[in-house]
């Protein structure tokens, strides 16, 4: 491991309890606990930190994917008028 550092941390009875009862569970220490600890709470922060960099992306680009998906079907549309005009026209053109 890298060159450690000794802290002191004031926690609440209770908290203590919490952690050394899972601490004699899965046999560890205190020290390796808080270690763990530390470094979920940073990975899960980065994840969040993650997660709100991409909901602010996504709504960022909603207005232009919605521009391109209303041009996407303005074009849809033109086509389908260019094609029921010229089925109409073939079809009046059988008629007579």
């Amino acid at each position: 491991m890298a060159e450690s550092k000794k802290i002191m941390v004031c926690v609440p009875d209770s908290l203590l309890q919490e952690v050394d009862y899972i601490v004699k569970l899965e046999k560890r220490n205190r020290s390796e606990f808080i270690r763990e600890a530390m470094k979920l709470y940073l990975r899960e922060r980065k994840r969040m930190e993650m997660r709100e960099s991409m909901k602010i992306g996504y709504k960022e680009m909603a207005t232009i994917n919605l521009f391109y998906a209303e041009m996407g079907i303005d074009t849809d549309l033109c086509c389908l008028e260019k094609y029921e005009s010229q089925l109409a026209a073939e079809c009046e053109w059988i008629d007579n």
